[in-house]
């Protein structure tokens, strides 16, 4: 989250945000139990192959799991317009936010460090009340948050060679409140898995030949020609897929998409009956084809539950290094194929529709969604980056290296004032991205 050394607020750093997955199954390694695979959009119009989030429910009793799936890119998110569910997904986004502003708060306000301002959102101020000289406020858009510090605040009574003033502290009084946002999110991000430990249980998955249809659509091509929702298919146009899993899923989107308007032989499993049904795709507004239909992969859940305080630990520190491996991996992955990689990176209205989707389908989810949301949050805002908490310790560090000496305040407020455009901007387009993407909008469009 953005750290404001001035009277005006930043913008917020959730603005991009990547979300990110596992490749594996707990408990058999350090590795979260969310299998590394994006369920195809309910019309089959895209696939990815190595996308950022994942989420679906658990059944305790291990039975086939029924859910609507959801994934990134490709965002359709048909139940987003549920209110209930976009609440507790941005309810779960504004905590998150408020754990992170509380992180640089408080480290700031335990040093006796000046506050000017706490504020959760941005945009025009819905309501605030001061109390000891700090502006708390809520503001407009619940995405984003920010502290203010009185530094250069050219409307601040506090004399500019206040030794309580950010900017005047040691060095390392400076990096403990620029970096206690991201260890505020990495210590709430255990604390949620570790709750879920104790609540709940952890998921364990058990994979099946096949692809899961949760859904077909009315008046859909594979609605047309037969298909039903529960159905497994395990066969496409003779070739086998493999046991549950992305790449099951994966091909039958390839599948799909290469075949508009021409015929699609599915092998099928129905009760206790195995039989071919013949589909022809339509063809999408790309040229791609869809039969519209929701797919998951073909796994049975089951949950565990520590016996002990030693499973708990055990068990939260499994799925919490196995989340933070992965985060850290998908973001390596962005790096080394930025070109593949780039369009998975997210805004607030896809952050929140997955977070929806979650929410619908099975309220266990959310843990593991408010889990990668803070382990992601706080990745992505130690980047070296201007407007990011990164690239603020980025400038004490090069400060320490030139033994003290500060770079020119115009050349640091240059820098940051890039920084901030150049995020305003690329929110603005994943705002506008995401929200044409969102399928109750693509069906007005």
């Amino acid at each position: 989250m953005v750290i404001s050394l001035s009277s005006s607020p930043p913008s917020s750093s959730l603005s991009l945000i990547k979300l990110t997955n596992s490749r594996s199954e707990f408990p058999s390694k350090p590795k979260t139990h969310l299998p590394r695979c994006s369920f195809s959009s309910s019309d089959l119009s895209f696939h990815c192959k190595d996308p950022f989030l994942s989420l679906k429910g658990g059944n305790p009793n291990g039975t086939r799991l029924k859910f609507k799936s959801c994934a990134l890119p490709g965002l359709d998110y048909s139940n987003f317009e549920s209110v209930q569910s976009v609440l507790e997904a941005a309810a779960v986004l504004t905590a998150i936010i408020v754990v992170h502003e509380s992180g640089h708060f408080f480290a700031a306000y335990l040093q006796g460090i000046h506050v000017s301002k706490f504020a959760v959102g941005f945009g025009p101020i819905l309501a605030k009340f001061n109390a000891n000289n700090v502006e708390y406020s809520i503001r407009a858009f619940p995405l984003g948050g920010f502290v203010g510090f009185p530094d250069n605040d050219p409307n601040s009574d506090i004399p500019v060679d206040d030794v309580n003033l950010l900017k005047n502290r040691p060095i390392l009084d400076r990096v403990i409140v620029v970096s206690a946002g991201v260890i505020a999110n990495i210590i709430f991000a255990y604390a949620i898995i570790f709750t879920q430990v104790l609540s709940v249980g952890l998921p364990v998955q058990e994979g099946y030949p096949g692809v899961i249809v949760p859904e077909v659509r009315p008046f859909s091509a594979a609605s047309r020609d037969g298909l039903l929702a529960g159905d497994v298919i395990l066969e496409v146009n003779g070739i086998q897929l493999p046991k549950g899993g992305p790449n099951a899923v994966t091909e039958v989107v390839d599948v799909i998409k290469k075949n508009p308007k021409r015929n699609v032989v599915l092998k099928v499993e129905r009760g206790k009956q195995d039989f071919e049904i013949g589909v022809t795709p339509d063809e999408n507004y790309d040229g791609t084809g869809k039969i519209g239909v929701q797919l998951s992969p073909n796994v049975k859940i089951s949950k565990v539950k520590p016996k002990n305080v030693a499973d708990t630990f055990n068990y939260t520190g499994r799925e919490f290094w196995g989340l933070s491996f992965n985060v850290l991996d998908s973001l390596k992955q962005t790096f080394l194929n930025f070109s593949q990689t780039a369009s998975k990176v997210s805004g607030p209205v896809a952050i929140i529709a997955v977070g929806a989707e979650v929410a619908r389908s099975n309220l266990d989810g959310l843990y593991q969604f408010a889990a990668l949301l803070n382990l992601n949050l706080a990745v992505i805002n130690l980047l070296p980056l201007p407007a990011l908490d990164g690239g603020t310790l980025a400038f004490i560090l090069i400060e320490a290296a030139r033994g003290g000496r500060k770079l020119p305040l115009e050349v640091e407020q240059t820098i940051m004032s890039s920084g901030i455009t150049v995020v305003v901007f690329l929110g603005l387009f994943l705002i506008v991205r995401d929200t044409l993407n969102l399928d109750f909008i693509r069906d007005m469009l």
